[in-house]
Parts: C-alpha cells; sequence; structure tokens
C-alpha cells in the first residue's frame, strides 16, 4: 500500500509541474483564454487529453502493483513492468503525457503549447536513450534486452 501511496505523490508533482503548471504558465503569457464556444477541435482536444491521463494513470499503477516501485527515477520498479500497457509499448507513460499536452494544445489551440508538447516529446526521447534504457540493462539484463527487442519504443506493437 506504501510503494501505491509513493506513486501517486511522485507522479502528482510530475503532473503538476510539467503538465499542469507549466502550460498554465504557457497560456498565460501568450493571453490564451478559454474558447468561448466548444467546437469540434475542443472535444477531440479533451478526449486525446483524457485518452492520455487514463494511459498514465494506468502506467503508475501498473508500476505500483506490478513492479513495486514508482516512476520516479530515485524510486524505481524493483521488477521490470512488461504487462498492462508495457506489452504494447515500452515507454507509455510518456505517451500519456503527450496526449495529454498534445490534447491541452488542440482544445486551447494553442501553437506555443503544441511547441511545448514537441520539446517534452525529443526531451522525454533523449532522457530514455540516454539514461532510461541503460539503467534498465544494467537493473534487468538479459530479461530487459529480450523485452526490448520484441516492444517497440514508441509505436504500439498490437
Amino acid at each position: 500500500m506504501f510503494v501505491l501511496f509513493r506513486a501517486v505523490t511522485y507522479a502528482s508533482l510530475f503532473i503538476g509541474v510539467v503538465l499542469v503548471y507549466v502550460p498554465a504558465r504557457l497560456l498565460s503569457r501568450t493571453g490564451i483564454r478559454m474558447p468561448a464556444t466548444m467546437g469540434v477541435l475542443q472535444v477531440m482536444g479533451m478526449v486525446i487529453g483524457a485518452a492520455g491521463g487514463v494511459l498514465a494513470l494506468w502506467c503508475i499503477f501498473s508500476f505500483a502493483t506490478l513492479g513495486r516501485g514508482t516512476p520516479m527515477p530515485l524510486d524505481p520498479p524493483r521488477r521490470l513492468v512488461m504487462r498492462g500497457p508495457y506489452r504494447f509499448v515500452r515507454n507509455p507513460m510518456y505517451i500519456g503525457a503527450a496526449l495529454g499536452l498534445s490534447g491541452a494544445a488542440l482544445f486551447y489551440g494553442s501553437l506555443p503549447l503544441a511547441g511545448y508538447a514537441g520539446f517534452f516529446i525529443l526531451a522525454m526521447h533523449a532522457f530514455v536513450v540516454v539514461y532510461e534504457e541503460p539503467a534498465l540493462t544494467r537493473t534487468f539484463g538479459e530479461e530487459y534486452e529480450a523485452y526490448a527487442r520484441q516492444t517497440r519504443r514508441w509505436r504500439p506493437t498490437i
């Protein structure tokens, strides 16, 4: 139960800063406000953002229950998580966050927010390649290498 509490705490900090605070500051600085009417783009943005949120929460729950750890690099899962959303793609949590940011950019019609989403995607790719994958290889060895050979980094395998 304590691992679930830690996972929710760390995820809330990440979500609060990267997916709520920074986008809110971008919108505020660019003068973008809530759309006056709800059109197709707003509905699409809400659906995409909600799908990203659900995916990210599924990942957090999977880390806590299957891996006995959290999304935070200082408190990673103790077991390699290859089930749940991780059976389709190696980095579903980042994909969920990117969908959330992209949905918000679409909802608000904000190019700066779309740019931030693009920056987030590039930064996460660099983090995965430079830090995360080598750390997972050191920690889980052949088990991770076999998983990486059969599961794509970003495009889901179905």
